[in-house]
């Protein structure tokens, strides 16, 4: 199966391909607000191998909890792509509202709730960590 999208502005195009989609994931934490410039950031868990990316792209990495992360970003528009971190080797974070169709799909896990706007109402029965899960945790609820 492929998904496949495109920065604002039209200049990069990302391609993922896997047998099923991704687990959809929320982040509540603080630093997803203020990259989102709203109030989470919905992210799908992926193999780096998986997602292409073709068009004119910046990097930009710092350092956060002890893991360094690289934040893709289309040059144009600046719209985020996806990311890397040290602390998921192997693993892109794409952002999933940068793929047609991501507006049906609904997250199968919420981190970083203690920090979440008092007005969201986080289902019942969906896994949610008050901050980072333990990969094992993580892969455990997203993956089975």
């Amino acid at each position: 199966m492929e998904f496949t999208g495109q920065c604002r502005c039209g200049k990069v195009r990302i391609s993922l391909r896997a047998e099923v989609r991704p687990p959809l994931y929320a982040c509540h934490c603080p630093n997803c607000q203020q990259w989102s410039g709203s109030a989470f950031g919905l992210h799908l868990l992926c193999a780096a191998q998986a997602v292409e990316v073709s068009g004119p792209v910046r990097e930009y990495r710092y350092e956060h909890h002890g893991h360094v992360s690289t934040q893709y970003a289309c040059e144009v528009c600046f719209t985020r792509l996806f990311n890397e971190t040290t602390a998921a080797e192997g693993m892109r974070i794409v952002r999933a509202g940068v793929l047609e169709g991501a507006v049906q799909w609904t997250p199968q896990a919420h981190i970083w709730t203690k920090r979440r706007q008092s007005w969201i109402t986080l289902p019942a029965g969906v896994a949610q960590w008050p901050e980072s899960p333990t990969p094992e945790e993580f892969a455990t609820a997203l993956f089975e």
